[in-house]
């Protein structure tokens, strides 16, 4: 293997700093080594990489189906299916699938997102051909009845209730990319709507299920200590034999360039604090310029020493908490900012000096020592152990080559998108900028407190007497 110079003095800079640990002096290509990539007759996918450091496997399978497949009327169903997949299948009783991975001395979870849905279990490696049974027995004879759907449907409900209803900000949050994205498909948001699925049948659901859970629909990885002659016969003896599904349809994700800022105002009955919401379209996934707008959201917002931070909470101290993120999808994808800002202080006064920052950024590159940072942090979220996606996690690098075979094909893209992090020049930063922050481009959301009713009636019989 290679050793990549530039990223390699870059760790070492960035351990000398304290950042990251001292493992990632020892990088090379390809971070995440391929040992077997097969196709099976039924159309799935399958990546292997090999890795005896420790007696553990991690098993990933995402499938090509998120909220931006669901149809007008149908939303919510990719969420529910994240739901239904534990709820038992012919072999396997309900809620029995966590049951048997724990006593495995396993850990597995699931998530749904905008254009895709995962799973994955993390087991001793011994216990690879449970997963592979149990993964290939929910695809193959999943139990969607009646009862199931039901059951799920409020289970879905309380979700929504327990991290979104009753939550600050979250509801303005969920509202806003149905303002920003003009495509349906995009701005739907994953949870979906009750009222859609109270309406659905169970054959609908069924449907729904017969259309993307299918071997041709989906790719698995298996990282960790595994044979791979051994684990591919494993793969084949569990998974050849589901029959192939008829390719599903693909989703028009196309996005109006916004000519015209959008603006609405929330009234937040659990906020204690005003905020405002902001964002921007920017370009999709791989795109060339996703790669400089994740780096200038490093510079504007990545940590107390970023520049929005040190200007608007600690230089003119109006605001609690300033921060940016990107939502990055196959299609077109988002750059937000959430302003929570102080009593005393205006909206647009706030939206003024985040926008003058926003100038700055544009029309003067930003200095060496921004960059470095910025590049450290993208580096830190590779190898830094507290990492969701570190490449010292086993289901972290699962994870990473089943993403990358289902939407581009090549599980070995990671080496070639670090490489593109690390290439970002501050004459990119200043023109993505001047491209993707524009006044006309603009999506503003205003959440308001609103005190309850109650609270407010005693404070007025307070203040009478």
């Amino acid at each position: 293997m290679k050793t990549n110079k530039l990223v390699l003095a870059l760790l070492n800079m960035a351990m000398l700093l304290g950042t990251l640990p001292a493992v990632a002096a020892e990088y090379r290509t390809p971070l995440i080594p391929v040992s077997r990539d097969f196709t099976l007759p039924n159309g799935l996918r399958v990546v292997f990489s090999e890795d005896h450091a420790v007696p553990v496997v991690a098993v990933a399978i995402v499938y090509d189906v998120g909220a931006r497949n669901e149809q007008k009327g149908k939303s919510g169903f990719a969420h529910l299916f994240e739901h239904m997949m534990f709820e038992g299948s012919e072999n396997v009783a309900k809620n029995q699938f966590m049951g048997i991975v724990e006593a495995a001395g396993g850990m597995t979870n699931a998530s749904t997102h905008a254009d895709f849905t995962n799973y994955f279990e993390k087991v001793p490696s011994n216990q690879l051909e449970t997963c592979l049974w149990l993964e290939s027995d929910r695809m193959r004879s999943l139990a969607v009845t009646e009862k199931n759907f039901k059951n799920q449907l409020e289970t879905v409900k309380e979700e929504k209730r327990m991290r979104i209803d009753n939550q600050p900000y979250s509801p303005g949050a969920l509202r806003f990319d149905e303002i920003l994205f003009d495509n349906w498909t995009n701005a739907h948001p994953a949870i979906g709507s009750f009222e859609d699925l109270e309406a659905s049948s169970v054959a609908d659901v069924r449907r729904f299920f017969d259309t993307y859970y299918i071997p041709n629909n989906a790719v698995i990885a298996i990282v960790g200590d595994i044979d791979s002659n051994k684990a591919e016969a494993l793969v084949r003896k569990y998974f050849a034999t589901i029959p192939k599904g008829p390719k599903p349809p693909k989703p028009d994700v196309a996005e109006p360039v916004q000519v015209k800022a959008k603006y609405e105002k929330i009234d937040d009955k659990l906020a204690k604090m005003p905020a405002i919401l902001m964002g921007w379209k920017s370009p999709a996934a791989r795109e060339p310029d996703s790669y400089v707008v994740s780096i200038m959201q490093r510079i504007l917002t990545g940590g107390e020493s970023s520049r929005l931070y040190q200007r608007m909470v600690k230089g003119d101290q109006v605001a609690l908490d300033v921060s940016m993120g990107v939502d990055e999808r196959r299609g077109p994808s988002a750059v937000n900012a959430t302003i929570v800002y102080k009593p005393g202080t205006t909206s647009k006064q706030a939206q003024d000096i985040f926008w003058s920052e926003l100038e700055k950024i544009k029309t003067t590159p930003v200095t060496e020592k921004e960059l470095e940072t910025a590049r450290n942090q993208i580096l830190r979220a590779l190898f830094a152990s507290g990492s969701y996606s570190s490449l010292q996690r086993c289901v972290g690098r699962a994870e990473i080559l089943a993403e990358n075979t289902l939407f581009y094909g090549n599980p070995n893209l990671l080496d070639e998108d670090v490489q593109r992090y690390l290439s970002v020049t501050a004459a990119d930063i200043q023109r993505v900028a001047q491209k993707v922050f524009t006044k006309d481009g603009t999506t503003l959301m205003d959440i308001v407190p609103v005190e309850k009713a109650e609270a407010k009636q005693k404070a007025q019989a307070g203040n009478q007497i």
